[in-house]
């Protein structure tokens, strides 16, 4: 038995002290460095992870209707959820395989990839991680110094430190490049096969994954013999980490795969739209045109890209080509507001110019209804007669105001209301205006969203100040909602690039007229397409009530530069102007139907397949069958009868017996005096008689 000394002991424990101590000044300051680095990484805080990305628009399907491209790349941003399982266990197999074990720096890795270089004399072998990648693509510049070596190191120490491992998969998957201009698996998806990520399978994935080693080496698109044996390493990877079967494998290897190699996104649709939806991003969401440009934000609008379709084709179809009339149109859902079409021009390429939100033109006889609205509130029934005949009136104390109805054709007659915005009759309008004040109806078309400048002067009846196309069509969404104003809505929400809802528009509803007047004016409005009300003219409708199959209600109106019309199902408002842009005179035959047939042929397509709809009628509304002619009670007195609604209380009582003054006893019930005094107090006495 050997015995151990006091002195050898001694001696052993000197040796081990050396060892402990040289081990403590070594590794001290190794402990303090670290340290150090920890607790800077975690002052620090999380690096951010926003990136340039693409901005996409989607029409109301979520159908992609147009993008952004920053840089001439194709940049998306997916959730790891919309990701293929067999894209992210391909990528962690090849790329990464202990990625979910690290905290961002695979040791076992460096040092096998340490041991390689020095046999080789070389570097032949990368230990980055997915973590470092993902740091490296977010952050660095591609030179190789160890200066960008160190960044990365603590870039990577910070997205470990703050994210979770699914986020920083989601992240690397969305911004490494794989190659012809596609940054993130959702481009490469939509490029390589025309699909979206989640949609890939083992083979696609295992493909796509081989690709970032070398995006011009490894495409497909560029050489598919070297694709193919990427994919065969991707694949035995994956085997090796038990995420697919050696019998998968082999079978996704011989798959055949259909290469697009090309971006599989449409043609952009509604330029003119997306530019107006552009404006609100930067004028009233208050995104900066970088964050626009290259935000990456996902904008959900209100466009329903199969009404834009039919929209662009009717207004194509219905003006000659040879023709420099121009169009304005607007289509949108009386009940949200949403926009669902929208035409600022013949063609986006020759002029940017949005004549549907831009431009002011004269709106001729479509304001009459806003007039007929503070009629109808000033005492006024469908029933009330006022003569049509050719009349001198005055604004102000010396100007001279004739109106002219078209054509210089006058009833030379009482007509009724009803009759008077079937057929347009313009002295008709001028002698209510006057009657009920110039400022009831300023008063009421601002009322209805009417923001641009108005005057209080008796031919404001006739449409004589300048609006806009959507400013009207909105307006007109008063009527088809039952006397509820909804405000013009181009985008339901946007989304961020990381999936997060940044902005919302709830749709705005506000009542500006009670439901009875709004279901009145509307069933006279249906007279516009009645030849039933056809007296010393035909109704402006006419030439398109063929094309009219459902309740539906509009008004028509024209200057000398303007043509309009703006028409309504419950469903649906369209507001359409046709004209020149440089105030050229209109052809009193042709150019004057452009309008109408757009609007006619879009309307009856826009509404084909959709269910007919009612306008509700208020319970305080009566219908009665009266004469069209005198606005009395139908009988057998007289030929010709019509439906007509009234405010109840107000309707006819009496009938018509065919004597010739049945027209004089139907004058507006309990009219309210005017204010005016002087010239306009002598007009309303003139037509009292």
């Amino acid at each position: 038995m050997e015995v151990i000394t006091v002195d050898r002991l001694m001696r052993t424990w000197k040796i081990v002290w050396l060892w402990l101590r040289t081990l403590l000044i070594f590794s001290l300051p190794v402990l303090l460095i670290g340290s150090i680095f920890l607790i800077t990484i975690n002052l620090i805080g999380p690096p951010p992870l926003k990136v340039p990305q693409t901005t996409v628009f989607y029409g109301s399907d979520d159908s992609i209707i147009g993008e952004y491209e920053p840089l001439g790349q194709n940049r998306f941003w997916i959730k790891l959820d919309n990701i293929s399982p067999y894209m992210t266990e391909a990528t962690v197999a090849v790329e990464d395989r202990r990625f979910y074990s690290h905290h961002g720096f695979d040791y076992k890795r460096i040092a096998a990839a340490i041991l390689a270089d020095i046999r080789a004399g070389s570097k032949v072998q990368g230990a980055s991680t997915i973590t470092q990648q993902y740091s490296r693509n977010l952050f660095l510049a591609p030179d190789k110094t160890w200066e960008r070596k160190l960044k990365e190191a603590i870039y990577a120490a910070r997205i470990e430190a703050n994210y979770t491992k699914d986020e920083i998969l989601q992240g690397y998957l969305n911004t490494i490049y794989y190659g012809h201009g596609n940054y993130g698996i959702e481009a490469a998806s939509q490029y390589y096969y025309g699909k979206s990520a989640k949609d890939l399978n083992l083979a696609e994935s295992s493909m796509l994954a081989g690709i970032p080693k070398g995006p011009s080496y490894y495409s497909p698109v560029v050489n598919m013999d070297r694709a193919k044996k990427r994919q065969k390493i991707v694949l035995d990877a994956m085997v090796a980490t038990g995420a697919a079967s050696a019998k998968e494998a082999a079978e996704a290897y011989e798959e055949p795969l259909e290469i697009v190699g090309k971006a599989n996104l449409p043609v952009e649709k509604a330029s003119y739209f997306q530019d107006e939806v552009e404006y609100l991003l930067k004028n009233k969401i208050g995104l900066d045109a970088e964050e626009v440009k290259l935000g990456g934000y996902h904008v959900y609008t209100t466009l329903d890209p199969e009404l834009q379709e039919k929209a662009e084709h009717w207004v194509e179809k219905s003006i000659p080509r040879t023709s420099n009339i121009q169009v304005g149109m607007v289509a949108l859902d009386p009940k949200s507001g949403d926009i669902k079409a929208m035409v600022g021009g013949r063609d986006y390429l020759e002029s940017a110019y949005n004549r549907a939100t831009q431009a002011r033109r004269a709106p001729g006889s479509t304001f009459k209804p806003f007039l007929y609205t503070a009629a109808l509130k000033n005492g006024f029934t469908p029933s009330s007669l006022l003569m049509s005949e050719r009349t001198t009136f005055f604004e102000g104390e010396e100007n001279e105001y004739t109106p002219e109805n078209f054509g210089n054709h006058y009833a030379n007659d009482n007509i009724t209301l009803a009759q008077a915005i079937a057929v347009s009759d313009n002295v008709y309008a001028v002698k209510t205006n006057i009657f009920i004040g110039p400022e009831q109806l300023v008063e009421t078309a601002k009322d209805f969203g009417i923001k641009s400048d108005l005057a209080p002067l008796p031919s404001l009846a006739l449409g004589t100040k300048p609006v806009g196309v959507l400013e009207m069509t909105s307006a007109y969404s008063v009527f088809a909602n039952n006397g509820l104003k909804t405000e013009p809505r181009f985008i339901k929400k946007i989304v961020d690039y990381k999936g997060d809802v940044v902005y919302e528009q709830d749709i705005a509803k506000k009542r500006v007229v009670e439901p009875e007047y709004a279901y009145v004016m509307t069933d006279m409005m249906k007279g516009v397409f009645d030849e039933r009300l056809n007296d010393y003219t035909r109704v402006t409708g006419a030439s398109i009530n063929s094309l009219v199959d459902r309740p539906t209600a509009g008004k028509t109106g024209s200057t000398n530069y303007d043509n309009w019309i703006i028409g309504y199902t419950p469903q649906l408002v369209t507001g359409v102007w046709t004209g020149y842009d440089k105030g050229k005179t209109l052809h009193p035959f042709n150019d004057v139907l452009y309008s109408k047939n757009i609007w006619g042929h879009f309307m009856k397509d826009a509404m084909a397949g959709r269910p007919v709809a009612q306008f509700p009628k208020p319970k305080d509304v009566v219908g009665v069958y009266v004469n069209p002619d005198t606005g009395l009670l139908a009988s057998d007195s007289c030929p010709g009868k019509k439906l007509s609604y009234y405010i109840e209380g107000t309707e006819p009582t009496k009938y018509c017996t065919g004597d010739a003054d049945n027209k004089e006893k139907t004058m507006p019930v309990s009219p309210k005096p005017t204010e005016e005094k002087g010239f306009f107090k002598k007009i309303w006495n003139w037509i009292r008689g």
